[in-house]
């Protein structure tokens, strides 16, 4: 089997695709849309504790949805879906975003504690708020944009918890139907974007791989019409 090394992303020449399948809010979604494409996913709804997989001619590797990014900048997967969050929070990674795949909608947001005017009162006696975030980079630059200054605190875990205990004045964060915001007492105060799932491509796949990358490209388009 044949590599091309460039740039750090080694890439197989020959061979069956690899597609990376994001775990999690977007795993149904995308089950989905290779059903419609006409890639078997009955194994990947199962029970098995598999992460790499074979149907429809395809190889598919299943994986964190911020993971995506890195694997297929790295050649180890030559296209890969994940949330547009991602990519906007890991906007250094070297793929190509080929396709707005339409599922998975979504909101990220600035929010705040319910009738509490703790953000803005921040911003004017500080001149700076605290906002705590899973998505530090998106937070830092929606802050910079509108000219105004805040501490950007990360956290891993359930962001909501941050305004309710004093770590931060607000929060950034992702939302889908709003229901966990309201039941800790929080609010949307500002939107930032809308996210939704993308199809993305190896750089040097979507050269050395023109015509299989193409081919399945098209066939995803087509399913996303439907």
């Amino acid at each position: 089997m044949r590599f091309a090394e460039v740039s750090g992303s080694r890439v197989r020449e020959e061979g069956t695709l690899k597609l990376a399948v994001p775990r999690g809010a977007l795993f149904e979604g995308t089950l989905d849309l290779l059903d419609r494409v006409g890639v078997e996913t009955g194994e990947l709804r199962g029970e098995s504790r598999s992460l790499v997989f074979v149907a429809g001619g395809l190889v598919l590797v299943t994986m964190r949805p911020s993971d995506v990014p890195t694997y297929v900048e790295a050649g180890a997967a030559d296209l890969g879906i994940t949330g547009k969050d991602v990519l906007l929070e890991q906007s250094d990674r070297a793929v190509y975003e080929l396709l707005d795949l339409g599922y998975g909608a979504c909101r990220l947001v600035v929010a705040g504690r319910k009738d509490d005017q703790s953000l803005g009162e921040a911003e004017r006696r500080l001149g700076s708020v605290r906002i705590a975030t899973k998505y530090p980079r998106i937070a830092t630059r929606h802050f910079e944009q509108s000219g105004r200054q805040a501490e950007v605190v990360e956290v891993k875990g359930s962001v909501e918890l941050a305004p309710l205990v004093g770590l931060a004045d607000g929060i950034v964060d992702l939302v889908d139907t709003g229901r966990t915001l309201e039941q800790n007492a929080l609010e949307v105060r500002e939107e930032i974007t809308r996210c939704t799932a993308r199809l993305v491509a190896n750089r040097v796949a979507h050269k050395l791989r023109a015509a299989e990358v193409d081919a399945l490209t098209e066939r995803i388009k087509g399913a996303v019409r439907r």
